[in-house]
């Protein structure tokens, strides 16, 4: 856990740690989880693509052509009655529950994760009095679901975003395409050429995804199978603004996309070291073009703290301490705005649903299993943190709109630390 939190989150599986013993007998029902209230002024709907590119092969299987499958999630005035949209579809949520078991010693069948629902809702129509909203892309941890960050990405477009989420197929751990068909991870974490070939498709991945969001705005249906869409969806893309940010290898991916890609007008890096080879355990140090050159944009970069091995104490993930050189030389890099962030107390999978989801089954996992998850911060206050400065930044990047959240530290938000 002390060494992969910074080297970037190399699967859920990984990072999660070794298995902890279950000394706690399962409930007599299993916990049934929630996700928190949206917080923003607008309802939220959600709809999925299947989108195949042509130019591309798949590095994994290169007999296929690359595939994928993205989350749209929408502002909407009027939701209902759209059916409320499921956290993870079946496929997914039997790898979460499998991880669950294995990773975090959960008794059998002791949380209901299939049960667990997002609170925006199913294909609900786009509104078209709400105008073109800016659209921001998400890219989720190395070997993570892009489902398993509905906490921040639901409440960024209940604030009023079209938020983006994207899988990469082979590399996450489950990606659940339609009809049910399930494709499983085949990428070998930690080695320098398979972590190159992982970021290389990262941005691949995501400038594909932008070509069909262009697509779908010229009124275009970019879905494989051309299953409905909901309506006006097209129309509620502005494309002239556009952020991009990411958990882990995502926010790794986040800068390393808009190094490649001038489209991307603002990224957000939660927590993600911005190398493929970290300089440990006889890796070399590999940084990626983004540290190197850096930005001439504005990129926030968002830490946690992790245990120093040398002293077993908190530390923190920032531009400041050599544990993470990759920071370290994109701060000295870095031409446009720029912040480093951290919140206190809190872990590197707390930028995750987990922050929200651990302490509901906290009583089935030991104290210290807890405290590897998600930190000693409070998780009320670590998330109203994270989906406040994570809008803030887009709010005043994407949309002009001033809200001081980086003039300086502030009483109300005493767990963020300015770097």
């Amino acid at each position: 856990m002390r060494s992969l939190a910074v080297a970037g989150s190399l699967a859920l599986a990984a990072t999660l740690g070794a298995a902890v013993p279950a000394t706690a007998a399962p409930a007599a029902a299993p916990v049934r989880l929630t996700l928190p209230t949206l917080t923003g002024p607008y309802q939220v709907g959600t709809t999925s693509l299947h989108l195949v590119d042509p130019q591309r092969k798949d590095p994994w299987v290169v007999s296929q052509q690359r595939e994928l499958m993205a989350t749209v999630t929408y502002p909407v005035r009027h939701s209902r009655p759209a059916p409320r949209a499921p956290w993870q579809p079946p496929g997914v949520a039997a790898s979460t529950e499998k991880l669950g078991e294995v990773q975090l010693g959960l008794p059998p069948k002791s949380v209901d994760w299939a049960a667990t629902q997002r609170h925006a809702r199913t294909d609900a129509p786009a509104d078209p009095s709400l105008g073109q909203r800016p659209v921001v892309l998400f890219s989720p941890g190395y070997g993570v679901a892009r489902e398993t960050y509905a906490v921040l990405t639901d409440d960024l477009a209940s604030r009023g975003y079209v938020v983006v989420s994207l899988s990469h197929t082979h590399e996450s751990a489950a990606v659940e395409f339609p009809g049910g068909r399930v494709e499983r991870s085949m990428s070998a974490p930690g080695d320098p050429v398979e972590m190159k070939k992982a970021i290389d498709t990262r941005v691949g991945d995501s400038r594909f995804l932008l070509d069909q969001l262009t697509r779908l705005a010229q009124g275009d249906n970019p879905d494989a199978e051309q299953r409905p869409l909901p309506r006006h969806l097209g129309q509620a893309l502005d494309l002239s603004r556009v952020g991009m940010f990411g958990h882990s290898y995502g926010g790794y991916t986040s800068g390393e996309t808009m190094y490649h890609d001038s489209r991307i007008d603002a990224g957000v890096n939660l927590d993600g070291a911005m190398a493929y080879g970290f300089g440990a355990n006889g890796i070399p140090y590999l940084p990626g073009e983004v540290v190197k050159h850096g930005l001439d944009r504005p990129f926030l970069l968002f830490g946690s703290q992790l245990v120093d091995p040398a002293t077993g104490k908190p530390t923190d993930h920032n531009h400041v301490n050599p544990f993470d050189r990759s920071w370290v030389d994109f701060w000295a890099s870095q031409r446009g705005w720029k912040r480093d962030l951290t919140i206190d107390g809190s872990r590197h999978l707390g930028y995750s649903d987990l922050q929200a989801l651990v302490p509901q089954f906290a009583q089935l996992i030991s104290a210290d299993k807890r405290i590897d998850l998600i930190g000693t911060v409070d998780p009320g206050r670590s998330l109203t943190a994270q989906r406040d400065f994570v809008s803030g930044f887009f709010d005043l990047h994407l949309r002009g709109f001033d809200r001081h959240l980086f003039d300086g530290p502030s009483p109300c938000y005493p767990e963020v630390k300015f770097v």
